[in-house]
């Protein structure tokens, strides 16, 4: 009876140098999940950090040839279309000099602020983006099963045994 009364003791130390370990690695894994999320973070930044830039540099060029085509129009006698053009094309211009010079932080807090005053119209920008990447899902999925068929149909070509050609007596 006594071996009896011993083995609660015996689990129960057991129990304790297990769960220091145990509690040591969920820590570790915890700090490193934390770890992974902010590199995680740190990358999808700097990656709208550089296509901000690209975005606004390319947006500029778009309102350089805007500002052309107001000239040739005012050059032509159109003052009225002229007008319309400087207008869009200063409008432009702003708006590639924002994405220029606007860091990660900045444009994300700004839409996450749309989102929160507007969310039907963010909603809808989602909704708009999800039928985008449908689209386009469904469309290079059906370029690689049509390429997947005729590599497949090619192979079997290749490798089937030629058919043994009879001669007539």
């Amino acid at each position: 009876m006594s071996n009896l009364a011993q083995a609660p003791e015996v689990a129960g130390g057991q129990e304790s140098s297990v769960a220091g370990p145990a509690q040591g690695f969920t820590s570790q894994a915890q700090e490193k999940a934390q770890e992974l999320k902010g590199s995680a973070g740190s990358r999808v930044r700097e990656e709208i950090d550089n296509r901000s830039t690209h975005a606004g540099e390319q947006i500029a060029s778009v309102a350089a040839a805007m500002r052309k085509m107001g000239e040739q129009l005012r050059g032509e006698g159109d003052e009225t279309s002229a007008k319309y053009v400087d207008r869009a094309g200063e409008r432009i211009e702003r708006f590639g000099a924002y994405l220029t010079e606007a860091n990660a932080d900045r444009i994300l807090g700004e839409i996450e602020n749309f989102g929160r005053r507007q969310p039907w119209a963010a909603a809808l920008g989602g909704g708009i983006l999800s039928l985008v990447a449908a689209r386009f899902l469904k469309a290079s999925g059906r370029r690689r099963y049509d390429e997947s068929l005729r590599s497949e149909n090619s192979m079997k070509r290749a490798t089937a045994p030629s058919t043994p050609q009879y001669q007539e007596l």
